[in-house]
């Protein structure tokens, strides 16, 4: 196991992500002690920013989450270098692991689908490999499925409302797209081949109601990223830090 700062810093592309990716998994883990810090990796479109600044500090007031939004972010939408966005927001995910002393790291996979997302979660596999030590890494995904997830996190109607609650904050995009759909059918679905897909086809089904599907490494410069066996994430007893 290991052992760390009971401390989880979340790579969120955009306003919104910190709770369609894995909310029920950042939720869950707050509610076994551990500090959620979530880190604005991106604020969307420039003439939408001021709105989605303020979505987002709502969001994460009503989630309980702690809130990072650093200077001077490099844009990454599909005009921009994505090159220069993965260094910059390296650098930038690397110091808030250094800082809040996190042991475990949460972000979008390097392979989901949407440019931005992609940058982000290549940006935090950077920031995690630079360090030279062990340490604990999860992807989601949302454009794109997980081609191996390992890591089952199952959750009832109350913790489904409760992301509800917080993503409201997020009007404008909800107005946009009803992404609030979406939170509950992907948890529908993964409550039905979740079990499958992280046990192998043929597992028994699992008595959750809603679920979330994650890829878990262990990671560091030598042996580069290590998938973790399959398992049901348990907060308060597998994750203790």
């Amino acid at each position: 196991m290991i052992r760390g700062a009971r401390v989880v810093i979340h790579a969120s592309p955009h306003p919104d992500d910190e709770l369609i990716g894995a909310g029920a998994t950042l939720m869950a883990l707050r509610d076994a002690g551990w500090r959620i810090v979530n880190v604005a990796c991106g604020l969307g479109q420039l003439r939408d920013r001021d709105r989605r600044r303020a979505e987002l500090i709502e969001a994460c007031r009503r989630a309980r989450f702690e809130l990072e939004i650093p200077h001077g972010l490099p844009g990454i939408g599909r005009e921009d270098d994505f090159s220069t966005a993965q260094r910059a927001l390296a650098v930038v995910l690397a110091d808030a692991i250094d800082r809040h002393q996190a042991s475990l790291a949460i972000g979008p996979s390097s392979k989901d689908g949407h440019h931005g997302h992609e940058v982000v979660g290549r940006a935090l596999q950077d920031a995690v490999l630079a360090r030279g030590v062990p340490f604990r890494l999860m992807f989601w995904g949302l454009w794109a499925d997980l081609g191996s997830p390992n890591v089952l996190v199952g959750f009832d109607a109350d913790r489904l409302a409760e992301i509800q609650t917080a993503l409201s904050a997020h009007a404008g995009e909800l107005a946009r797209n009803p992404y609030d759909r979406l939170v509950r059918a992907r948890a529908e679905a993964n409550a039905v081949l979740g079990a499958e897909r992280v046990f192998g086809f043929g597992a028994p089904r699992v008595s959750y109601q809603y679920a979330e599907l994650l890829t878990e490494f262990t990671c560091d410069r030598a042996r580069g990223l290590v998938p973790s066996d399959p398992h049901e994430l348990i907060p308060g007893a597998s994750l203790k830090g």
